[in-house]
């Protein structure tokens, strides 16, 4: 990150340890966060577009999904450079975080109460639009308050977080008691799980004359000028496609190959494996990732891991098989998380545009949610089924668990 010696201390490089209560409840934060995306996108979501489209399920799904993560591609930067900017005595980065999580609340409302698919695409777009700003805000600050020794211990509590969020979040809506319940339960908790963060009020500050100019130019970060963070960026583009093209249909691959009987039922079994697993590591390998000053060999070794899941439902298609690739699917994923969250932030290129540029990283999370429906659907129906889909996420693994190697600036 480049740094300047004159920087206000809102834009500084953090050397003071954060307090382990900060980092325990931005964790909490996260998981009331990840709650109320993963309640809808691992059951609530699919369940509805059955209810009101059942002959056309899987497309009304991927529309649903594609337009929603469509517009988290725009809202993450989008709010990142706007918390940049913000100059409010309250801070930059908590008005934003609760702006966000209250826009979350009404859209998961409104599509509680959608009664028909283009309702429940308005209000899953605003649920990502609204959501994505809480968590371009939230995000964004740990390099402003977390030290580098520090951002792979912090980052493997967020990746405990949206652990947690998956399992929470697939547990409220299997058994709150109908679709309209489900939206309802998990924008509660979001509310419940924020609050103490946001009670703590630490927070930078800036002043009117530090606010960084923004254009519409500035949301693109020329590879060629800052090549490192253009391969991060690459890197975490392919491995959230591949991880988002092995789960867009997992409902339906329960369903339909799998015959498991109880499908949503499944979809949390399969989840809190992974949990299980994720969490034995995810906290741990950003310890030992922080300790040894590494990120990308972890990088790697765990996107090799998560591709070798994919392969197990593609060749094992089985109930024991889903079982068995969940487990190691959540090993890798949980050294992903945290590494792979702390190599981020030491590529991102001014430190005074610190959200923004993480907001653009995370198009790298969104972007394959609208590209994994679109790949996905055709070879569902038209061109191998899901042992070609599966197949298909691994390599898509593979090549951005090599490509990490291409990243020069961070061991």
């Amino acid at each position: 990150m480049v740094s300047r010696p004159d920087q206000s201390p809102a834009v500084a490089e953090p050397t003071a340890p954060v307090p382990a209560r900060w980092t325990a409840f931005i964790g909490l934060a996260s998981l009331g966060l990840f709650t109320a995306f993963y309640g809808p996108i691992q059951v609530l979501l699919a369940q509805q577009a059955e209810a009101l489209a059942p002959d056309s399920k899987e497309l009304a799904l991927g529309l649903v999904s594609g337009l929603g993560a469509a517009a988290s591609v725009v809202a993450n930067p989008l709010f990142g450079a706007i918390s940049d900017r913000t100059t409010w005595r309250a801070g930059r980065r908590l008005p934003w975080t609760v702006l966000g999580a209250l826009g979350g609340v009404a859209s998961l409302a409104i599509l509680a109460g959608a009664p028909n698919i283009v309702v429940m695409i308005l209000g899953w777009c605003a649920a990502q639009f609204t959501l994505n700003a809480m968590q371009a805000a939230l995000f964004a600050a740990v390099p402003d308050q977390v030290p580098l020794r520090q951002r792979g211990m912090v980052g493997g509590w967020l990746g405990v977080g949206q652990t947690l969020g998956i399992v929470v979040g697939s547990l409220l809506a299997a058994e709150a008691g109908g679709i309209a319940a489900g939206y309802l339960v998990c924008a509660g908790f979001l509310v419940v799980t924020t609050v103490p963060y946001v009670l703590l009020r630490k927070d930078t500050v800036i002043a009117p004359a530090e606010r960084p100019r923004l254009s519409v130019k500035d949301f693109w970060i020329s590879p060629r000028l800052f090549p490192d963070f253009g391969w991060a960026w690459l890197t975490r583009f392919l491995l959230n496609l591949s991880n988002a093209i092995a789960i867009v249909y997992l409902l339906y691959f329960l369903q339909d190959v799998v015959r498991y009987p109880e499908p949503d039922s499944g979809v949390f079994i399969l989840t809190a494996v992974y949990a299980v697993t994720l969490l034995s590591t995810v906290v741990t390998s950003g310890i030992w990732s922080d300790r040894m000053s590494r990120r990308r060999v972890f990088v790697c070794w765990s996107g090799i891991v998560m591709s070798l899941a994919a392969l197990l439902l593609a060749f094992w298609p089985t109930w024991t098989g889903a079982i068995v690739a969940a487990a190691i699917l959540g090993l890798g994923f949980g050294v992903y998380l945290s590494v792979d969250f702390a190599l981020m932030t030491e590529v991102l290129p001014a430190a005074s545009d610190r959200g923004k540029d993480l907001g653009v990283i995370n198009i790298a999370n969104s972007l394959p949610q609208v590209l994994a429906p679109v790949l996905a659907a055709p070879i569902v129906t038209y061109l191998g089924g899901y042992p070609v889909l599966y197949v298909l996420s691994a390599l898509v693994g593979v090549a951005g668990s090599v490509l990490v190697y291409r990243i020069r600036s961070v061991a």
